[in-house]
């Protein structure tokens, strides 16, 4: 269980959304293949803009794209993301948005492949979450060996939106590694666990 104290958070502070975000989702590993997919998605989607942005955006996105069902995702009909480039409930970006439907696809061949995209990512560490140390956020990476590999195999396979700082924005948010401060309340209740 996740507690406030009067400790600060690595970030999150200035709205609830964020906050909670934070508190209870960023950095908790997960191996649920639609989840995945979900923030794959999302952070592509965030590429140039702040999280928070997107994150007043989640619930639209998860109901114009399916609430990424990878296998649905991959079906959309161009008809159908077209007419999601004149929606503002979304980032109106093009090719962000056929993007979700491309890498859908190159998904749907990773699970054949891995039998999950959770076996995927995965592969790529030996036991998540990397419980790294840092006591300020100018200590976090922007991008890592292990996040540069994972784009350089996801964009030989055909994804877009995936380049190594993305990459390790959603090893972060998908708990691959466990970038909270020493300083945080949340990396306090997620050491005790652990």
């Amino acid at each position: 269980m996740r507690e406030n104290t009067n400790k600060k958070r690595c970030f999150g502070d200035s709205s609830t959304l964020y906050s909670h975000y934070h508190d209870f989702e960023w950095g908790i590993p997960s191996y649920d293949d639609r989840h995945l997919f979900e923030l794959l998605s999302l952070e592509g989607a965030q590429a140039g803009l702040s999280w928070e942005t997107i994150l007043k955006r989640r619930k639209s996105y998860k109901e114009l794209f399916h609430n990424f069902v990878i296998d649905r995702a991959s079906a959309m009909s161009d008809i159908e993301l077209e007419a999601l480039i004149q929606n503002p409930a979304i980032i109106r970006n093009r090719l962000k948005i056929f993007s979700v439907r491309k890498n859908a696809r190159v998904a749907l061949e990773i699970q054949k492949e891995y039998k999950s995209l959770s076996n995927y990512f995965l592969g790529f560490v030996d036991h998540p979450p990397k419980n790294n140390q840092y006591q300020s956020l100018s200590e976090i990476p922007v991008k890592t060996s292990v996040s540069e590999a994972i784009s350089k195999d996801l964009k030989k396979r055909g994804m877009s939106f995936v380049g190594p700082t993305i990459m390790y924005a959603f090893m972060q948010a998908v708990g691959m590694v466990n970038d909270h401060l020493i300083t945080c309340p949340v990396k306090e209740v997620e050491c005790t666990l652990t």
